[in-house]
């Protein structure tokens, strides 16, 4: 890599996913594809929950949230990309690629903590039944919902701020599709340990705390279940967790591999495609999960959908 003079570029290149003309439009395709899924896929959601007075619970609540935060997470990334992969000119400006950064930290945290008030809420329905309408109520699911997304938002100012107040004097090449802190930690002549230490402390301050959560109400919810007598009554609950189950699991491990594994692990190669899993695949697959393993979701947007496609005709008095 070239070394440049200043340490503070005015843009940054994103070498992105290839350089082969080839490759750059089948990923064109097949991202454009993925990215309009997710869009349809969520806002589908967003308006089967907020339609439907029946899922009007705190569980749909979260769910509606979580949509909404994949759909801005996926929009945060994705257009820049595909912008990218065709374009000869493939720079972002250094205020741009810090404000990709930053909403990439603050929504990818909000989803974390969404995770773990989601596994709570189960915990709650399943272990607490008769308490659930007073502990998980809609003035405490606002406030839950409001103070998630507060935090993270707040939290990753400092992130991007520290990480842009870092002299980039190595090259201005950023060897991944978009602007991610441990490829931008490469570009810089200082040693980032402190920064990669903050890094690791947010991270177990945000997503090892929230996926402990998850853990102990899994433990409880577990525990509860295999007392229930019936096989029915077992699958009925384990049902209900299994869909937040696969989206806890796909989103958790790959975030882990990025930001809490040590700093001579790194490798651009495998980042960038484990990038690609929690970016572009896991907001894409999240509707898929929950429309497809639930019953109230399915049956609204058969509904939704059979309401449009043959609305009702009154018929003709004699």
């Amino acid at each position: 890599m070239d070394y440049i003079n200043q340490t503070t570029p005015l843009q940054f290149i994103l070498i992105g996913l290839s350089t082969d003309m080839y490759l750059q439009k089948i990923y064109f395709v097949i991202f454009l594809i993925m990215y309009l899924a997710t869009v349809t896929g969520n806002v589908l959601i967003i308006i089967v929950v907020r339609s439907n007075s029946k899922l009007n619970t705190a569980m749909y609540f979260f769910i509606s949230n979580l949509s909404f935060v994949d759909l801005c997470f996926s929009s945060a990334i994705v257009p820049k990309l595909l912008v990218n992969t065709l374009a000869k000119d493939k720079s972002i400006s250094f205020l741009g690629c810090a404000t990709q950064m930053y909403f990439h930290l603050a929504l990818g945290g909000t989803e974390c903590v969404l995770l773990a008030i989601m596994a709570f809420d189960r915990y709650v329905a399943i272990c607490n039944p008769l308490r659930y309408n007073t502990i998980m109520s809609k003035q405490i699911c606002i406030q839950l919902a409001v103070g998630t997304w507060c935090a993270n938002f707040i939290n990753s100012i400092s992130h991007a701020f520290f990480t842009f107040q870092l002299p980039f004097c190595r090259t201005n090449h950023v060897n991944h599709y978009f602007c991610e802190m441990p490829p931008l930690f490469r570009l810089s002549c200082k040693d980032t340990l402190t920064n990669e230490i903050a890094v690791y402390v947010s991270g177990g301050l945000v997503a090892l705390c929230a996926f402990a959560l998850i853990i102990m109400s899994y433990v409880k919810i577990i525990s509860t279940v295999l007392k229930i007598q019936s096989t029915d009554g077992r699958y009925k609950a384990f049902s209900t967790c299994a869909s937040h189950l696969a989206v806890v699991c796909l989103y958790y491990g790959t975030i882990s591999f990025i930001y809490m594994r040590p700093r001579n692990t790194y490798s651009p190669e495998k980042d960038r495609a484990v990038s690609i899993i929690y970016t572009v695949v896991t907001p894409m697959v999240n509707p898929l999960i929950y429309s497809i393993r639930n019953q109230e979701v399915k049956g609204s947007l058969r509904r939704m959908f059979t309401t449009k496609s043959f609305p009702h005709v009154p018929r003709s008095g004699r």
